[in-house]
């Protein structure tokens, strides 16, 4: 079977996982007002529904991260869509504010699940001089989630309620769990031997944790994602309360945004595996900082939210995927998962404290706050990654021990 899947396919069914994981997380920010005004929540509390989401994916991606070294990929990735195909679909039955934190914990639960597994995946399939061409294009789901899922979202839920965007989403996520029933092999790589038990996932990252590589990688990711949730949350509210901006104009807003990942990730993953990876993630950190310090100075009127958006996002892209493929190579087959999920983890807590933190923010001092504390965590982030991470050189493997994945037909 391995031999018979076309790496594109594969590419294609993890695409679309992304591109539906994905949508669902962001479509929460834009449909924040929708959401407030139908199930009547007030501003300093709608954050708390990304957070609670955040952090039940920072919990199960604890768990599921040693279970995957066990159990294989794809399994992983075939339980992760099915629970949240289900979850998606609970959506429709919310009725007020704890019944939707209800089926966002939920939700969290099949995020822990797959978080790290694809980009995982790509660490067990591709050699390492194929991991950024691979996760460029896999992680673009994010991108085109942007750009076709949340503008068509936004319209959904102003015509049809804030719950339509999550039926969509749930069609996109069972297809995915199909595509990789019938498509996505398991990797041919040595899976853990060790008896999972609490006891010894806790070894397990605390031993990952000792090396400071590790650490600091982890760190980075809690850093990223706090400094992105600061600054998306309430973008889309502080756009229609002070600049007056429709609902459409936030969909075409996103769409920009989409378009700007989609032609710079695949080509920052295939360029990193080039040059190196750490270069080009202190760019669009730095770069970021800039952007992000600027925005409620500079967006006076809702127009110039656009090419703002979008060098954003372009900088955004040029991190994700150089930044996957960099910690891929931290640790060998068998712990891949683990330390992916790990990072994810706190990446997820970092989320959530910004999504609850913005909210404070917001109703307390204003947007601006949100976007200055944002990009300082960026700034801090690449710092990081610069100073603290090592580079692998060469094809394939690294000087840390990293295997190259074998990748039949790439």
């Amino acid at each position: 079977m391995r031999h018979k899947t076309s790496p594109g396919v594969i590419v294609f069914a993890l695409w679309l996982l992304v591109f539906s994981s994905a949508s669902q997380i962001m479509i929460i920010s834009p449909i924040l007002p929708r959401i407030g005004e139908e199930l009547q929540i007030a501003d300093a509390v709608l954050g708390t529904l990304i957070s609670a989401y955040a952090l039940m994916v920072g919990v199960f991606a604890i768990i599921s991260g040693p279970i995957s070294d066990k159990i294989g990929r794809r399994q992983i990735l075939l339980w992760g869509t099915g629970v949240m195909t289900v979850a998606l679909v609970l959506h429709m039955f919310v009725v007020d504010y704890y019944s939707f934190l209800a089926v966002r914990v939920f939700a969290g639960v099949a995020g822990g699940i797959l978080s790290g597994a694809a980009v995982s995946y790509v660490g067990d399939y591709f050699p390492y001089n194929r991991r950024g061409w691979a996760t460029g294009w896999i992680m673009s789901g994010s991108a085109f989630g942007q750009i076709i899922g949340i503008p068509l979202g936004i319209v959904l839920a102003g015509e049809f309620g804030f719950k339509a965007p999550f039926w969509v989403f749930a069609f996109t996520m069972a297809g995915a769990f199909l595509l990789i029933l019938a498509k996505v092999p398991q990797p041919d790589v040595s899976l853990s031997q060790e008896r999972v038990t609490v006891g010894s996932a806790f070894r397990n990252y605390m031993a990952m944790l000792a090396r400071p590589e590790i650490a600091w990688a982890s760190f980075a990711f809690f850093m990223m994602f706090l400094g992105v949730s600061l600054y998306v949350v309430y973008l889309p509210t502080w756009l229609e309360r002070d600049l007056g901006a429709a609902p459409n104009a936030i969909a075409v807003l996103f769409l920009v945004g989409g378009i700007a990942n989609v032609l710079s990730g695949p080509q920052a993953g295939k360029l990193s595996d080039r040059i190196g990876r750490k270069g080009i993630i202190l760019a669009s950190c730095v770069g970021l900082f800039v952007v992000m310090s600027l925005t409620t100075v500079l967006v006076t009127e809702f127009w110039i939210a656009y090419p703002m958006f979008f060098l954003a996002m372009v900088l955004v892209a040029m991190r994700i995927s150089p930044f996957s493929a960099l910690l891929t190579a931290l640790v060998d087959g068998n712990r891949r998962g683990s330390l992916m999920s790990l990072s994810v983890a706190l990446g997820q807590v970092g989320f959530a404290v910004g999504a609850a933190l913005a909210g404070w923010l917001f109703d307390v001092t204003g947007y601006w706050s949100n976007t200055v504390l944002g990009a300082f965590s960026v700034l801090a982030m690449g710092i990081i990654v610069w100073v603290a991470l090592p580079e692998p050189r060469g094809d394939v493997g690294s000087p840390m021990g990293a295997d190259p994945a074998p990748a039949g037909e790439v």
